[in-house]
């Protein structure tokens, strides 16, 4: 009876440290997406840290459902995964491929 009841009770130990080590982990799903895009398309330029370290710099290409074409940029790019790389590309497809607005015009104020 002593038995069942110290095996019953690291049971429940063990149960309730795994429920709580998923319940501290929260689910990124449209990162986790991402990532597993760019291990899939762009696994000969990229690890599986930099997928994921890319698709954490892109969030907001991310959001605006653009990543898709970001992650083939990357893929299509002849050099080794990097920040520069994900930042190039990330600049250069949807509403932010032409640079952004134009710059202000100057005052037309004197200064004197």
């Amino acid at each position: 009876m002593r038995r069942t009841t110290g095996l019953l009770a690291i049971g429940c130990v063990v149960l309730f440290a795994v429920a709580c080590g998923h319940a501290l982990e929260p689910a990124n799903r449209t990162v986790d997406r991402c990532r597993h895009s760019c291990e899939k398309h762009a696994s000969r330029q990229c690890s599986e840290n930099e997928c994921e370290r890319g698709c954490e710099f892109i969030l907001d290409r991310i959001v605006e459902r653009e990543s898709d074409k970001v992650i083939a940029c990357v893929a299509r790019g002849s050099r080794r995964c990097s920040d520069v790389v994900w930042a190039d590309c990330a600049v250069r497809v949807g509403v932010h491929s032409d640079g952004g607005p134009p710059a202000p015009p100057p005052p037309t104020e004197d200064w004197e």
